[in-house]
């Protein structure tokens, strides 16, 4: 009776992120595009600021990497987040899976584990699909910077 209880209980509800396989680690991720999305530190504050500017790699119409297997080949600086570095990006969308289940939190009723499709995020616009830019086309960077600090009213 008790393995059936436990093979019935999703594995984000009776597994830490640090128990995890591999690849229950990666769907944890929604897909939202969030991360993928650049931001811009101040150099005297450290303040990061978040912008609607896509990376390159990123395919704003699916929010999916273009080449996620090999991202650190065509973007040095793209992250990987881990279980050992977590801790460290506190920037991450208070809607973020590792973040909420770091926290003891339960995944959102729209995240495509609960829901079988992306369908769901994208509705309710988690994803950046409707706010995105690409990078080519943007001019003046903080013009795209969405927590705007006083200075660049």
């Amino acid at each position: 009776m008790a393995d059936t209880l436990m093979s019935d209980t999703p594995f984000w509800q009776r597994k830490t992120l640090d128990e995890m396989t591999d690849a229950e680690w990666e769907s944890l991720c929604d897909g939202c595009g969030q991360c993928c999305l650049h931001k811009l530190m101040d150099e005297d504050t450290d303040e990061i600021y978040f912008t609607n500017v896509a990376c390159r790699q990123l395919n704003i119409k699916t929010c999916q990497c273009r080449h996620y297997e090999r991202r650190f080949e065509f973007e040095p600086d793209c992250i990987k987040l881990t279980r050992e570095n977590l801790p460290d990006f506190e920037w991450l969308p208070m809607t973020c899976a590792y973040r909420l289940l770091a926290e003891g939190k339960p995944l959102p009723t729209w995240h495509p584990l609960l829901t079988g499709s992306k369908a769901a995020m994208h509705g309710e616009r988690i994803s950046v699909r409707h706010i995105a830019v690409k990078e080519s086309e943007v001019r003046d960077w903080q013009d795209h910077i969405l927590n705007k600090p006083s200075w660049a009213e």
